[in-house]
């Protein structure tokens, strides 16, 4: 007979199973880390995994739309507090350095990103999505920050500066220091 959880227990294990996914997801990426490996680590057996999330890509998806809430709320925060373009640069200075710490956020082009979302139910794509749509809305739509450029174009150089970390390793300069100096000059352009 399976052992059953306090409420407690599950709170801490539910934790423990995400912090150990992306942990492992940053490490070896979705298709190396095994569901195995992540009971193990939270101290559960395979089969009480289930109690937890419906699959593997489940939890996957949970993890990344966390991850991407925390990060957009702690930005969010430091545009309230800062309520300027220069809110907005040290909000996305915060934002580089999350991605920096967890590569899964912009692996959207390697193979293993692609398997993940194959295997992802509709409703699980939808809540990513949904996800990715607020993440965009994060630098915008405030009454304290007037844009100087079209909004599409706002989107696209926010964009591209943080995808940009998919080339520090080829940089000759420390690549946050780069971002950095980027987004310091690039503010003034985009805000008024």
């Amino acid at each position: 007979m399976a052992r059953s959880f306090t409420e407690h227990e599950k709170e801490n294990i539910k934790k423990s199973l995400k912090e150990a996914c992306k942990h492992s997801w940053t490490q070896y990426g979705y298709k190396k880390t095994s569901v195995d490996e992540l009971c193990k680590q939270a101290g559960i057996s395979k089969g009480a995994f289930y109690i937890f999330f419906e699959s593997k890509e489940a939890l996957f998806c949970e993890v990344l739309c966390s991850v991407q809430e925390q990060i957009r709320n702690a930005a969010s925060k430091i545009i309230g507090q800062q309520k300027n373009k220069y809110g907005v640069a040290e909000a996305l200075k915060l934002v580089y350095r999350e991605y920096d710490k967890n590569n899964f956020l912009y692996g959207s082009d390697s193979m293993d990103y692609t398997i993940l979302m194959n295997k992802l139910s509709d409703g699980q794509v939808k809540k990513i999505k949904e996800s990715d749509k607020k993440n965009q809305q994060l630098f915008f739509n405030k009454p304290y920050l007037k844009l100087k450029v079209d909004k599409d174009m706002a989107v696209s150089v926010i964009y591209s500066l943080i995808m940009n970390i998919k080339n520090k390793d080829v940089l000759l300069y420390n690549h946050i220091e780069t971002f950095d100096f980027m987004v310091s000059n690039l503010v003034d352009s985009l805000y008024e």
